[in-house]
């Protein structure tokens, strides 16, 4: 009997890992943009931009997905100091392959529309969704404040390999990433030819100004130390800029709605990343009221549960700021999640969250062929049975 749980085990485990390996797709070595350098283009520690390219091959041979790396930001030099010693602040630092699953992956099965294209993670090393631009470099600390340059010299890169060919491409990103996706949309656009189909999507990256449980303004005073640290208001909308200050030109509903690029909204209504971080970050919640409804959805009070709710209207009231264009797409689910492409589950799996009975990868890729517009918006939870609600194990892990 022993024997037969033993291999059982054995089975189940071997099945488990078989399964794991076939979904994440293959693992993609890193490529390090050493010509940047010259330009000025380089992390937080002065070394070079990188990023995977799995090349694309048959009729997705000139169609480019470009997905931008997540990570937080950095706000001031102390916690750019700590970053620049990270993989996010180095690419000294970062792993030399990485699987691609979700949007990235390789696989028709597990993503129908783009599994042939160019997909290319860039990694994120400067700690401000590629907007930083000063040029002096103090030298005691050697921080260098350089994310549109990094970013302009990673797609010339790119450019130089193909993607200037291209009939289709696709700027993404998750998180930070996503943000960023959002700020460089029409940009990227600019640098393709006149004739390429072009469109932008940002998976939780849709981040608002709101007031934290305290009653304060944590994200939106951490946003303008940011884009003063970076020097970043230079890259920022000047239709944005010119009206108010930097800082809230950082937030896309004060500038979204002047993307002129297709924009494809994939966003959490209770993203659980900006509750834990703008709603109800640890300095607005110094006696830990909140640690356990942050580490699980299920742990949270009535009372809680009401804030949060509150929170998805005003989630909702930003995003339609967008105002109405048939060429946005927009999939806000009503989870407790965040970065739902590149996680292959959430993505395009048997199991995947439904909204209309769509999962993500199905309303993306009908999107960006005109298939079928989706533009949906879930009930408030816990209506969704299909979510993948997600679960810390650390309280106070870092930002994602």
């Amino acid at each position: 009997m022993l024997d037969t749980t033993r291999s059982c085990l054995w089975l189940w485990l071997l099945v488990l890992g078989l399964l794991l390996f076939t979904t994440n797709g293959a693992y993609v070595p890193i490529t390090y943009a050493q010509s940047a350098v010259a330009k000025g283009a380089v992390c937080l520690d002065g070394s070079p931009p990188a990023y995977h390219w799995d090349k694309g091959y048959g009729t997705g041979i000139n169609s480019w997905l470009i997905q931008l790396e997540g990570g937080g930001w950095c706000n001031n030099v102390s916690s750019c100091l700590v970053r620049k010693n990270t993989h996010l602040g180095s690419s000294k630092r970062m792993v030399k392959q990485i699987p691609f699953s979700g949007i990235l992956n390789n696989k028709r099965i597990f993503n129908p529309d783009f599994y042939n294209w160019n997909r290319i993670k860039v990694r994120y090393c400067d700690g401000s969704s590629f907007t930083g631009d000063v040029a002096a470099v103090n030298p005691v600390t050697n921080l260098h404040f350089r994310g549109a340059s990094v970013w302009l010299a990673v797609m010339e890169d790119l450019l130089s390999k193909g993607m200037r060919n291209a009939e289709n491409a696709i700027l993404s990103g998750c998180s930070a990433g996503g943000l960023a996706s959002i700020l460089h949309c029409d940009s990227f656009r600019a640098l393709l030819p006149m004739g390429t189909k072009v469109k932008c999507i940002s998976d939780a990256g849709y981040f608002i100004n709101t007031r934290d449980v305290s009653g304060g303004h944590y994200i939106q005073t951490f946003f303008d130390q940011l884009v003063a640290t970076h020097g970043s208001a230079k890259n920022l909308l000047p239709s944005c800029t010119s009206r108010m200050k930097p800082g809230l030109c950082f937030f896309p509903q004060y500038i979204a709605q002047q993307i002129r690029t297709p924009l494809f909204i994939i966003n959490a209504a209770y993203d659980s990343w900006q509750i834990r971080n703008i709603l109800a970050p640890g300095i607005a919640d110094p006696h830990g009221h909140w640690e356990s409804c942050k580490l699980d959805i299920k742990n949270c009070l009535p009372s809680q549960i009401k804030v949060m709710q509150d929170f998805r209207l005003q989630f909702l009231v930003a995003l339609l700021r967008l105002g109405k264009s048939a060429s946005r797409g927009m999939f806000i689910d009503s989870c407790f999640a965040h970065c739902q492409t590149e996680m292959q589950e959430l993505w395009f799996m048997q199991d995947s969250p439904l909204l209309n009975k769509t999962k993500i990868g199905k309303a993306v890729g009908d999107w960006f062929y005109d298939k079928k517009p989706f533009q949906k918006i879930d009930c408030a939870y816990p209506c969704n049975p299909t979510c993948h609600n997600r679960v810390y194990d650390d309280p106070h892990a870092p930002h994602s």
